[in-house]
């Protein structure tokens, strides 16, 4: 007669100083969504008000009067969109680039004070960012602004509305306060934190990979290109991804460079956009009861889209190798 036994179930005590660290890391993860859970809700308690009484028009209309009953998002949550994509557009070539001289071509002995200007210039106020925008970087590109509606205007967005660009009289006003101004702004802003992101992730590539490389005749460029690039595809699109959320959040230094106008305005080398954040840096101060919970409503539309832009990004590098071998 033949018995069956069990395979005994092992067990390994791993000690008070590992379940006391586990437990810190469940008690900081459950934190974490504990406060956005309590900042979602705040918004959404303080936002019912105006949701109630604007409905699904909230996310169609472009006025914003609140005490008159018509206000929405739709211009700036426009501005905002358009803003971030002009940004994200500037930053991550920038981004990518640097990293890839910092990572692969820098010589060893300036390497390090590489790393520390780009940290540094990821530490810079936005206030000055925005100051630099408004004061000097706004009068040098205007001509660029006037020389991509000129040559460029066959594309929809670096059309200019009421503006002859070979007319060599006409006034620059139209090109100023613009979302392009804006969004480049905003891009010495977001590409510190993408460079920091994708030089990480560069820098882990695996060294076997890249002698196999060289060994089978690659050059320095054939390398980055069927090593390096493939590898950090994850790093690079998370660190855009992180780029885009803080994008689209960003408040002073749009809102000392953009003219605002509540009209939805597809056109990004004109003058006048808006964004959620400085509209509620804006109307903050002079809001009615009302008009302080169409705010919050506002702010909980940005919340959302942050919210949704940081999850992809997460699951997109998750599934990404190199972000599957930093979690390894």
């Amino acid at each position: 007669m033949s018995t069956v036994r069990e395979a005994r179930r092992l067990y390994a005590d791993s000690g008070p100083a590992d379940r006391l660290f586990r437990g810190g890391l469940r008690t900081g993860g459950a934190l974490v969504l504990s406060v956005m859970s309590l900042v979602g809700g705040f918004l959404l308690y303080r936002a019912w008000q105006a949701l109630g009484s604007a409905g699904t028009s909230f996310l169609t209309t472009a006025a914003w009067e609140p005490d008159t009953g018509n206000f929405g998002i739709a211009a700036v949550l426009t501005g905002t969109v358009l803003i971030a994509t002009v940004a994200v557009c500037i930053a991550v070539p920038l981004a990518i680039g640097t990293a890839l001289y910092i990572v692969e071509y820098a010589p060893a002995r300036i390497r390090p004070t590489l790393v520390s200007l780009v940290d540094l210039m990821a530490a810079v106020p936005s206030v000055v960012y925005g100051l630099w925008g408004l004061f000097f970087l706004q009068g040098k590109v205007i001509p660029l602004a006037r020389w991509l509606s000129t040559y460029a205007a066959w594309f929809p967005p670096f059309e200019v509305a009421g503006a002859d660009p070979r007319d060599p009289l006409a006034t620059e006003t139209v090109y100023t306060a613009s979302t392009f101004i804006a969004g480049i702004v905003v891009a010495m802003m977001v590409a510190p934190i993408i460079c920091s992101v994708v030089r990480e992730v560069f820098s882990q590539t695996p060294a076997g990979e890249r002698e196999g490389a060289y060994a089978l005749g690659a050059t320095r460029w054939g390398t980055v290109r069927s090593v390096v690039l493939p590898f950090g595809k994850g790093g690079m699109i998370g660190g855009t991804m992180l780029g885009l959320g803080r994008a689209l959040g960003e408040t002073i230094g749009v809102y000392l460079v953009i003219s605002p106008v509540f009209v939805v305005q597809p056109y990004v080398l004109q003058s006048g956009t808006s964004s959620v954040s400085s509209l509620i840096a804006l109307r903050y101060g002079e809001a009615s009861a009302f008009g302080m919970s169409a705010l919050m409503a506002a702010g909980l539309a940005l919340f959302l889209m942050t919210l949704v832009v940081n999850f992809v990004a997460s699951s997109i590098v998750a599934r990404s190798r190199s972000g599957a071998s930093s979690d390894s």
